[in-house]
């Protein structure tokens, strides 16, 4: 059963963006640098060069924002997260994966639904306030006496107003099976495939305007047996959802998996039914050119990170070559507790620096780097026919950009001034029609209180896993 209270009504009337640069994003790249865009309820009705039709803005039901001085962009997608992680940001910050993950599973052991609420709200109103107007969420963590951590979450999004696509994660192989989390983390198997089964039964909604999708995601190689990875498969093809993980991420997991499984992360999980066009694996740093060839030929998809990686010291993504794959490279800034930032603006640029780092400046263009911010990343969530660029019969979900002041305004390049330059002021987010930033503040919450919560929520946990 879908939970219908998450999808609003329709915004009632017409909106005209008028006077701005448009970015479509579209398949052929089309750009206006003075354009408009035309707005019905939730879908876009109309983008074009010069100004918006005479008609757009006759009757008493429409509204006309002057965009001069923006750049108008859809909005970001972001195609990996750990939400719950904002209350433990600013720990180990100098370990590698496996250490840092040893430092926090005892702390996130004392996750309850109360604290995966506001640290999901204040996770959510940043990524809103950074232009994100879709992200999914990867929660593994369920500590038994926790409550409805995924339920908190849903609450969230509905409250920030973002299009979302959270993944009932998990772990069923503690450290006495071989694992890496402590046993008191993880979940057995028929507990897993029940509540997920639940949770898509509950919340998943297909239809060309959901809000809420849902898709399964045992969390690594390292925290999950071969029958969950198997048996999660087949649930998430029975149901129609999408499948995500963790995969080729540190040096640590590519050893691991090659002496426990005798072969490397993606053949592994290939051998699991794991690769596909239902599928997105986030990271994809340790990937020879096999498994890129494989993922390519498979349609697989990968969430690119490079904040994280680089946080983590983890690698740098081949997002060059998994694109002349043909691989769908989202972004995602992961969790805040490896990205304090957790800025999806950021990891374009990011993105682009770390390619170019890599293999020179013709290794990723600006406009690669905001395709795989935005059309890319849907894709790689399955979404891309309904959101990621600025079409007419799309979603209107797009983000603002105000570059006439002194950080952009000379700026000759709108693009590379989005990409390249710092984050110019948020002047408008819409999602679906709705306002959820307006002039670089949330409109749809306090974010005074938001923070206030956060705060509380963190003072909580760590009090919590300190034994107080």
């Amino acid at each position: 059963m879908n939970t219908p209270s998450f999808r609003a009504p329709a915004p009632a009337g017409r909106l005209t963006l008028d006077g701005c640069t448009v970015v479509t994003m579209d398949a052929a790249g089309t750009e206006h640098r003075s354009g408009h865009v035309v707005i019905e309820g939730s879908r876009i009705t109309a983008v074009g060069a010069g100004p918006a039709p005479e008609a757009a803005g006759r009757d008493g039901a429409a509204r006309v924002v002057d965009a001069r001085g923006c750049v108008v962009t859809p909005g970001l997608v972001n195609c990996h997260h750990h939400l719950y992680q904002w209350v433990t940001r600013g720990l180990a910050v100098d370990d590698t994966l496996f250490g840092w993950l040893t430092t926090l599973y005892p702390v996130w052991a004392g996750l309850d639904e109360d604290i995966v609420r506001s640290a999901a709200t204040a996770g959510l109103g940043w990524l809103a306030r950074t232009g994100c107007t879709t992200s999914m969420d990867h929660h593994y963590v369920f500590p038994e006496a926790g409550g409805d951590l995924l339920a908190a979450e849903v609450d969230a999004a509905r409250r920030v107003g973002l299009r979302f696509l959270p993944t009932r994660g998990s772990m069923d192989l503690g450290r006495s099976q071989g694992g890496l989390p402590p046993d008191h983390v993880v979940e057995d198997l028929d507990t897993i495939l029940t509540a997920s089964a639940e949770a898509v039964d509950r919340y998943h909604d297909p239809s060309p305007d959901s809000m809420l999708r849902i898709g399964l995601a045992p969390c690594s190689p390292f925290s999950v047996t071969g029958e969950l990875l198997k048996q999660a498969a087949l649930l998430a093809r029975d149901k129609g959802v999408r499948l995500h993980t963790h995969l080729a991420e540190t040096l640590d997991e590519q050893d691991y998996c090659r002496e426990h499984f005798g072969c490397s992360p993606v053949e592994y999980v290939e051998s699991l039914g794991w690769l596909g066009d239902d599928v997105w694996l986030a990271h994809g740093i340790h990937l020879d050119d096999r498994a890129i060839g494989t993922l390519g030929a498979t349609g697989t998809g990968v969430a690119h990170c490079p904040s994280s990686n680089a946080r983590l010291g983890a690698g740098i993504c081949r997002s060059r070559e998994l694109r002349d794959a043909g691989v769908p490279v989202g972004l995602g800034v992961d969790g805040a507790a490896s990205n304090e930032s957790a800025s999806l603006l950021e990891e374009a640029r990011h993105a682009l620096l770390f390619a170019r780092a890599a293999g020179g400046p013709q290794a990723l263009s600006t406009r690669d780097a905001l395709r795989m911010a935005t059309i890319d990343g849907a894709r790689a969530l399955g979404w891309d026919d309904q959101i990621g660029s600025l079409e007419p019969g799309k979603l209107a979900d797009l983000a603002v950009w105000r570059v006439d002041t002194l950080p952009h305004v000379d700026i000759a390049d709108p693009v590379a001034g989005l990409v390249l330059g710092s984050p110019p002021p948020l002047e408008l987010l819409l999602v679906g029609g709705r306002s959820v930033v307006e002039r670089d503040r949330l409109v749809t919450l306090e974010e005074e209180a938001v923070a206030r919560d956060a705060a509380d929520a963190s003072r909580r946990l760590l009090d919590r896993a300190a034994g107080h």
